[in-house]
């Protein structure tokens, strides 16, 4: 067990539906620790560079133009295998075939449009988190007063 941090993109579908607090809640809900959050309309470059590792493939330009075309937040989560966390709740890509209780289950119907990304394994957090929270200010070290009653600390976080 290993504490991760991990960078989660509320889409534009997500912002322009009313979804953050939703989607956000059932993040800290599940224990994940908040370090850092903005809301911003970014620039296609910085969709360019953060989707860089499909650059060439069909959907990439549509993708950029989409992740650009308005608000998205950003938030950096931490815990115990977040990476995997994240992933499991925000549930299978195409939001009509993810399954009750995640995210995209609950909340989307669209294959493009679905609402949340999270990284995919440490290296693409740690390339991505540079990307969206490149000056370390932004990100945050606290220790949150509900640690010992999400996580046996003695096992877990030792």
């Amino acid at each position: 067990m290993a504490v991760q941090r991990t960078l989660v993109l509320l889409k534009p579908d997500a912002v322009q539906r009313g979804l953050v607090g939703t989607i956000l809640a059932r993040f800290e809900a599940k224990g994940l620790k908040l370090v850092a959050l903005k809301l911003r309309k970014f620039a296609p470059a910085t969709f360019e560079t953060h989707y860089e590792p499909h650059k060439g493939k069909p959907f990439y330009p549509g993708l950029v133009k989409y992740m650009s075309s308005a608000p998205v937040v950003a938030l950096a989560l931490e815990g115990v295998d977040a990476i995997e966390v994240v992933r499991g709740l925000m549930g299978a890509t195409n939001a009509r075939k993810a399954a009750p209780g995640t995210i995209r289950g609950d909340l989307g119907m669209s294959f493009s449009n679905n609402l949340v990304h999270g990284s995919d394994s440490p290296e693409s957090a740690a390339r991505e988190l540079a990307i969206f929270f490149a000056d370390s200010a932004e990100v945050l070290d606290w220790s949150p007063v509900a640690t010992p009653w999400i996580y046996n600390v003695a096992e877990e976080l030792s």
